[in-house]
């Protein structure tokens, strides 16, 4: 776990709540932010969309990125802001055609070998220079007791577009191709895991060079995979990657979300060196303290409850404080707030817990 005394925050500054928290520390209230809090729900992020060519040229705009990042900061006033990006700019790195078809989503071309993708790897931070930008441009313009949070697509997560997108099978739901892959061209896939590994290494690298205080490993696709499956995709290159990021001299916490993981987050808790669980909306409250008794945790607020407010959106969020709030926590949703929530819904939980 982050030692506070190790976090290099002049001691002028006020060390933001979400580090505290990833400390281990119990707060007065958790800390909050939400995945995808920039986005198309927020009538500003939708007429600057609107002013880039295409998602990818978006996202790589440092200007118009920042802006995106920063605009859900101005409006709620959220303890983190995470930078405006896409897990699919390392395949990008690595020399496969990435981009989005308007209602349909990301879509990939062929792969390169894994051959080939290693000797872009190392390269990978360079690659993804206007992301480092857009980090430093945000932390110019955040106030020091709100961190900036960086991440990256786990190896697993990242790999299944890759391989999936060679299909064009992408949004099928589980993946299936990539898990065939991953049974019947064994070689093939941990090959491209390790690649993925060192290319993400360099990239979490160099967010942190830029500003970044945090970072987040997306495991999106942790769902549905039996044990050995598990061990092989996600745990065992969890821990190679914290471990490379180590070796890069990256101090700052890490969050591992091992998205749809269940109760295998507990062991997910237990083998990786990341500084906090960040748990998906159907983690049962009871793995979730238990979790919480390894190392700190983030979550789980139903993005789907949150669209529809109410009184059941009170009751759940006091049922997470209730369970959750006795230990170190990050408030957070489960999965990324959808396009359509209501913002008066944000600006209510956020009071709810004391945010506001």
């Amino acid at each position: 776990m982050t030692d506070l005394d190790a976090i290099q925050t002049p001691t002028a500054q006020p060390v933001p709540r979400i580090i505290r928290a990833l400390a281990g520390e119990t707060l007065d209230r958790p800390p909050v932010w939400f995945m995808r809090q920039a986005g198309r729900y927020l009538p500003e992020y939708r007429r600057l969309r609107a002013e880039a060519p295409d998602f990818v040229a978006f996202c790589l705009n440092p200007e118009m990125a920042a802006e995106a990042t920063l605009q859900p900061m101005r409006r709620f006033g959220f303890d983190a802001a995470i930078v405006f990006a896409d897990i699919l700019l390392i395949p990008r790195a690595l020399g496969q055609d990435v981009w989005f078809e308007a209602g349909e989503g990301p879509r990939l071309g062929e792969m390169p070998i894994p051959g080939r993708m290693a000797e872009r790897a190392p390269a990978a931070g360079e690659h993804l220079a206007a992301v480092g930008q857009t980090l430093s441009l945000v932390r110019a313009a955040l106030e020091p007791e709100r961190a900036l949070i960086g991440f990256a697509g786990a190896p697993w997560t990242v790999a299944t577009y890759m391989l999936d997108g060679e299909h064009r099978t992408i949004g099928k739901g589980e993946r299936a191709q990539a898990r065939t892959y991953a049974y019947a061209d064994p070689r093939r896939v941990d090959e491209t895991l390790e690649v993925l590994v060192e290319a993400t290494a360099r990239y979490l690298k160099m967010q942190a060079d830029a500003g970044a205080q945090v970072l987040k490993i997306f495991e999106s696709w942790a769902e549905g995979l039996p044990d050995d499956l598990f061990e092989r995709l996600v745990l065992k290159p969890h821990q190679a990657l914290v471990q490379r990021v180590r070796d890069l001299g990256v101090t700052v916490p890490l969050i591992g979300f091992p998205r749809g993981s269940a109760a295998l987050a507990e062991r997910y808790a237990e083998q990786v060196a990341v500084d906090a669980v960040a748990l998906d909306t159907a983690c049962p409250l009871e793995v979730g303290r238990r979790v919480q008794q390894i190392k700190p945790i983030q979550g789980a607020l139903d993005p789907l409850l949150l669209r529809a407010g109410g009184e059941l959106l009170d009751h759940r969020v006091d049922q997470l404080m209730d369970a959750w709030g006795q230990g170190p926590w990050i408030f957070n949703l489960g999965h990324g707030i959808l396009p359509d929530v209501p913002i008066d819904h944000v600006e209510r939980v956020l009071k709810r817990i004391g945010a506001q």
